[in-house]
């Protein structure tokens, strides 16, 4: 264990320098008996720290030469602006627009940058199919039987000793299943709310939370959110007396990609434990970082029971499996009731499933092979867009999850773009799906879960090309 955190440790010195501009892109490495002698370590344990950073395309190996500095977190575009606190009444959800991109894509023949869910090719299809059969068989009835409302006792647990990852004090009796984290979401909501109630979000902000919350009668206040370290505090105090709950994706956000730092967490927990206000965390991505560890949610410093925190395996193992879970804190009673006078039971096969995949270290080993495909994706990305796109284009610089958040010319209508873009074969989500007020209207969300091959390049200059003729 401590050889594992030595290695580490030196990979996120490295990694700290490259990302400082001490060590500059293309510059050489020291070899490795050099960083040997440095930190007085074995020979192996710097191999393995710099196959650490290899595998994140931070530094790349060059024959007979040695190590070097690959293009990784060096780019000349500057990151997306952040918007201002609306507190105004008039707003308006775009449910033609996401309609519209929702209609293509089913389309074969488009290139999607537009879903945000990861390409079948990185997800372990045939190990989850051994596992249906496995269940099929063990299971008493086959699985068609009902579970408690509360959820599958094996899930349950696993969740649970998965929370370990994020210094997690949960049990099995702390999670209550759910179908995927949008419904999750949609009990918390409704656990803690009732219409007329005001939510605080993101903003930019998923456009499914947003269309949910609006559909339960609730109202929406939309606080200012950093690209890299997500919500203002200082705008979250500001509306605290005006709402009953908020509703946060702290690592990772769709489509910011933003990552709240650790004291952040801690004060909003403190401000809503403060005045009671409840927190519903969703923590879809948390899984899917680029670093050395996962970041903790809030719920890892939540003492009062006011943090709901929300998950599943739709982003990361089997989207149509709809597999999720919630641990409620103090409101887990009322959200078992809610969730009995909804739906019941929660289907029982794939729920063992996902837990075999859990207990058995398979889900981890997936996951370390799955995030290293995702960065180098998001660093071939990266490059695509600096060299093809305008120069003025700003971007997101996520450290986890697989979505990119664009900022292009104000004289940009990403909306307009993406009736062009369609004749093209190309989908990508305008900006203006992800909010209620009239912003983000020169601003595009991009999926890189998605297979790098010679399309996808060719298809992101293309759109690169499109926007420079729009100019």
């Amino acid at each position: 264990m401590s050889k594992e955190i030595l290695y580490l440790k030196i990979a996120k010195i490295i990694e700290e320098q490259i990302a400082a501009g001490t060590l500059k892109t293309g510059e050489k490495l020291p070899s490795i008996r050099t960083v040997q002698k440095i930190y007085n370590v074995s020979i192996n344990t710097v191999k393995q720290a710099f196959l650490e950073l290899e595998s994140k395309s931070l530094i790349e190996s060059r024959p007979k030469s040695g190590y070097y500095v690959s293009r990784a977190f060096n780019t000349r575009l500057a990151l997306p602006s952040i918007n201002k606190l609306h507190l105004s009444d008039k707003e308006k959800t775009p449910e033609d627009l996401i309609g519209k991109v929702f209609n293509t894509l089913t389309n074969k023949d488009f290139t999607q940058f537009s879903l945000g869910v990861v390409d079948k090719s990185m997800l372990p299809i045939a190990k989850l199919n051994k596992g249906i059969v496995k269940m099929l068989r063990n299971l008493e009835d086959s699985g068609t039987g009902y579970e408690p409302a509360q959820g599958n006792i094996n899930l349950r647990r696993n969740i649970a000793k998965w929370s370990f990852t994020w210094d997690g004090h949960l049990t099995e009796d702390d999670i209550v299943t759910t179908s995927g984290a949008l419904n999750a979401l949609f009990y918390s909501l409704i656990t803690v709310t009732n219409p007329g109630d005001t939510v605080a979000i993101e903003s930019p902000v998923y456009f499914g939370i947003l269309q949910m919350i609006k559909s339960l009668g609730l109202n929406i206040i939309e606080l200012p959110t950093h690209p890299v370290t997500g919500v203002a505090i200082e705008d979250l105090k500001k509306v605290l007396p005006k709402i009953k709950a908020c509703c946060f994706v702290t690592n990772f956000n769709n489509p910011l990609g933003s990552c709240m730092p650790e004291e952040n967490k801690k004060e909003v927990v403190r401000l809503l434990t403060l005045h009671n206000i409840p927190l519903i965390e969703d923590d879809l991505y948390g899984d899917i970082f680029f670093g050395t560890s996962r970041p903790k949610p809030c719920k890892a410093f939540d003492e009062a029971g006011i943090v709901m925190w929300c998950g599943s395996v739709s982003k990361t193992l089997a989207p149509g499996y709809r597999v999720g879970w919630v641990a409620p804190g103090k409101f887990k009673e009322k959200t078992i009731r809610k969730k009995l006078l909804h739906t019941m039971s929660s289907p029982p096969l794939y729920q063992e499933v996902v837990a075999d995949f859990m207990e058995h270290g398979r889900y981890e080993h997936h996951l370390r092979g799955l995030r290293n495909t995702l960065y180098s994706n998001y660093l071939h990305f990266q490059r695509t867009i600096e060299a093809y796109f305008p120069e003025n284009t700003k971007i997101s610089k996520p450290q986890g999850g697989f979505v990119l958040w664009l900022e292009l010319d104000p004289k940009i209508d990403t909306a307009a773009l993406y009736d062009i873009a369609i004749q093209q074969k190309i989908g990508f989500a305008p900006g203006r799906m992800f909010t209620q007020h009239n912003q983000y209207n020169n601003c595009m969300r991009l999926n890189f879960a998605i297979k790098w091959d010679e399309k996808v390049e060719h298809s992101l200059k293309r759109l690169g090309s499109l926007i420079k003729q729009q100019l």
